[in-house]
């Protein structure tokens, strides 16, 4: 009762605070206005009454409610404008033109792709590129393609003003750039980046380039990873950190040279504005220059910067730019990580400064921990891990982040009159840069370094963050009751203990003795099925490029694969093949699609045989037999449909079986005979068949599952087919609803993890 009544008092007290910052109540409903128009009316309405209430007072409330209804209609006017352009009624129509590039090329897989602004239409497209062309930013190319809708792998684009794909077909450098303020930028920007590569291998290079300019298109796979999973990718996007470093830079030079106040604040401000379009000018940077500015601007007038104002006004700021910029994950991020540094970070590194931690590590502690926390929960949506090793990685490489920040941004102002004169302080760099990859490295490295967690959309986000609120307010209750020294001895001890027990949570979904592990892993619209048993893995397609199947493997305990089976050559089965081949060296690849001229049948390995009806493969107590595709005959090429052709595979352990028929319908599966099967894995996503009820009556299966992305826009699974697979099979999953579902086999009967 008494913890309840406390509870009340604090959450009166915060009440009071805020209605005592009224503009900050208006801006904050102005930005939620701006970042909840284009999501639905019912959100705008529940912002303007949740600001009308927190306003308290009659006229702020009527103010706040107006700003939120204010702002969702701008919103829907600059979207109407950003989406007004021509290329939205070109679709299947060809273009033929130049165009200039906006973004780095990126490349997943077999995939590459790249921002571009069409010239002669003034609209934004993606286009979707072959071979091994890599522009720059800025430069003009040639373009020639047909016009397309976005798809799954470049639908984010829309968010940053592109509304349509060119699947291009010709794509040739014109040896020119753009001209202006735009082509000027490009030239420092190039400058820079020639500048950071001075004197430095490869890897340092382009982790250098990643943290002081944000293109991390260079890193390797690997580092990318061990960021990831240490915690520390965070660096490789340029954000509040780096201007907050600049602007240090900045000040402190302008007291050496004996510069005054203002004028220092004002190059601060100044070269604020040159660095966020020089770093990429991405939602992240945009508020974080906005920040920046308004806090050098209230300093500039005499008056204590309001942190909380600054962090709305960069709200409205980049909203008000694009609306649909606060669906970017960076920018999500960005804002969850200021918001939490403002909340916690001050009190927390009090209490290690009263637990007698010392100041600079109670800071870096404070910091990190606040950051990570408040960010957790969207980690976990979007990116389906949370990294344990975020703490310790993030204290032990903070102090050569600073260092190396400093020194690439005196680099890229010495690129500007000479790259070559930068290498001086890229050798003073590069042990820096090293010492921060074999951090990330070591970090990364067991298997606890990073959870996995599924958060189930935004009402699990809401619940999360719920829960995160929840643990922090128990956690400040019980280090008052025990002191500062004692809480942070219990947090300590309570941090040990998981550091223990994650691996068991976080253990690889490995078999244990005996047991068949059948897993249909979630790697969005495309295909990927694994059966593991004993010390045995065999692997049924990839997934599509840029999928998540590494990650999925890296859960399922997957070392090494003894068997690859690619069904046939179409990319959402074998995106990822090369790049399974490179991580997972698999002793046998067997290729269904034989034949086919594509990129990835190029690049496989001569010692890939050709997969045929016929053919039965042991490992260990897995047996796979091949029912299709016939063997071709002497002098057949490809040719039609690679679904006709796509390998049906029956899995066995035991009494077990697997029906695998990849993309292969009823067409091909009613005219072979198949067994009675245990579990069945749905053909081409769930599309429309006749000829399902059939299959399912002849094979009868006690588990049926559906390889399907999320948001799909094929509508798969059709109403039908699901309608089928409920009317004959006791248990149906779908991976866009479920995600990853596992079958554990023993004798004792059949375990389902989903």
């Amino acid at each position: 009762m008494r913890w309840a009544a406390r509870g009340r008092a604090a959450a009166g007290a915060a009440l009071l605070s805020v209605r005592g910052h009224p503009r900050h109540v208006v801006l904050f409903s102005l930005a939620a206005g701006l970042a909840l128009g284009p999501v639905s009316p019912a959100a705008t309405v529940a912002a303007a009454l949740a600001g009308a209430a927190l306003a308290g007072r009659t006229g702020v409330a009527l103010l706040a409610a107006g700003a939120a209804l204010g702002g969702a209609t701008l919103a829907d006017a600059r979207l109407a404008a950003l989406d007004s352009g021509p290329l939205a009624a070109m679709t299947g129509e060809r273009w033929e033109g130049t165009a200039v590039v906006l973004e780095p090329v990126r490349r997943r897989g077999a995939r590459a792709s790249a921002r571009v602004r069409l010239r002669g239409l003034d609209d934004t497209a993606v286009v979707r590129l072959r071979g091994s062309a890599s522009p720059g930013v800025g430069d003009v190319v040639a373009v020639a393609g047909f016009v397309a809708p976005l798809g799954k792998y470049d639908a984010f684009q829309r968010r940053r003003g592109a509304h349509v794909a060119l699947e291009v077909d010709r794509f040739e450098p014109t040896g020119t750039g753009r001209g202006g303020v735009a082509g000027a930028l490009d030239g420092v920007r190039r400058r820079a980046e020639d500048g950071l590569g001075r004197g430095l291998p490869h890897e340092e290079a382009a982790l250098l380039r990643g943290m002081v300019l944000g293109q991390d298109e260079a890193l390797t796979e690997e580092v990318e990873t061990d960021f990831q999973r240490s915690g520390l990718a965070h660096l490789l996007a340029v954000s509040g950190q780096n201007v907050m470093l600049l602007a240090l830079l900045v000040l402190a030079a302008g007291m050496v040279t004996g510069a005054g106040l203002r004028a220092r604040l004002v190059t601060a401000i100044a070269l604020i504005a040159l660095y966020v379009p020089l770093a990429g000018g991405g939602p992240s940077i945009q508020r974080a220059g906005v920040m920046g500015c308004a806090g050098l601007v209230a300093a500039l007038a005499g008056r204590p910067a309001s942190r909380w104002y600054a962090l709305g006004l960069a709200a409205v700021v980049t909203l008000a730019l694009n609306p649909l910029a606060s669906g970017e994950p960076g920018w999500q991020l960005s804002f969850a990580a200021v918001a939490g540094l403002l909340a916690l970070a001050p009190r927390w590194r009090e209490a290690l400064r009263r637990a007698r931690v010392p100041g600079p590590l109670a800071d870096a502690a404070a910091v990190t921990a606040a950051a990570t926390i408040a960010t957790a929960p969207l980690m976990a949506l979007h990116f389906e891990q949370v990294s344990l090793a975020s703490l310790p990685a993030n204290l032990a490489a903070a102090p050569a982040v600073a260092p190396v920040m400093w020194l690439g941004m005196v680099a890229i102002a010495l690129a500007q009159v000479s790259p070559a004169l930068c290498a001086p302080l890229n050798a003073l760099n590069g042990p820096l840069l090293a010492y921060l990859e074999w951090v990330a490295h070591v970090a990364a490295q067991p298997s606890a370094a990073s959870l996995p967690v599924r958060l189930g959309g935004p009402a699990g986000l809401a619940l999360a963050y719920a829960a995160t609120v929840a643990a922090i307010v128990l956690a400040g209750r019980v280090g008052r009751w025990l002191g500062a020294r004692r809480a942070v001895a219990v947090a300590c001890a309570v941090a040990a203990a998981v550091l223990v027990l994650a691996p068991r949570l976080d253990a690889p979904a490995t078999p244990r003795p005996g047991e068949l592990v059948v897993s249909f892993l979630d790697v969005g619209q495309g295909d990927a099925t694994l059966l593991q048993h004993g010390g045995a893995s065999l692997l049924v397609d990839t997934g599509p490029p840029g999928g998540p199947i590494l990650d999925r493997l890296r859960e399922a305990g997957v070392e090494r694969l003894d068997a690859l089976l690619i069904t046939h050559a179409q990319a959402d089965h074998e995106g990822m093949a090369l790049d399974v081949i490179r991580e997972h060296a698999p002793r046998l690849v067997l290729d269904g699609g034989a034949g086919w001229p594509t990129p990835v049948r190029r690049a496989l390995p001569r010692t890939a045989r050709p997969a045929y009806a016929g053919q039965a493969l042991a490992l260990g107590a897995i047996r796979l037999a091949l029912l299709w595709p016939p063997r071709p005959p002497p002098g057949w090429r490809a040719d039609g449909d690679p679904n006709a052709r796509a390998v049906v595979a029956l899995a066995s352990v035991g009494s077990f079986d697997v029906l695998l028929p990849a993309d292969a319908e009823s067409d091909v599966t009613a005219g072979l005979e198949l067994p009675r099967v245990e579990a069945l894995k749905v053909a081409h996503h769930g599309s429309e068949d006749p000829g399902l009820p059939a299959l399912l009556a002849r094979t009868k299966p006690a588990f049926a599952a559906v390889e399907v992305g999320k948001g799909n826009t094929y509508g798969h699974p059709t109403a039908p087919t699901l309608a089928a697979l409920r009317a004959a099979v006791p248990r149906v999953f779908r991976t866009d609803r479920d995600g990853t579902v596992r079958l554990r086999i023993t004798a004792a009967g059949v375990r389902i993890e989903s």
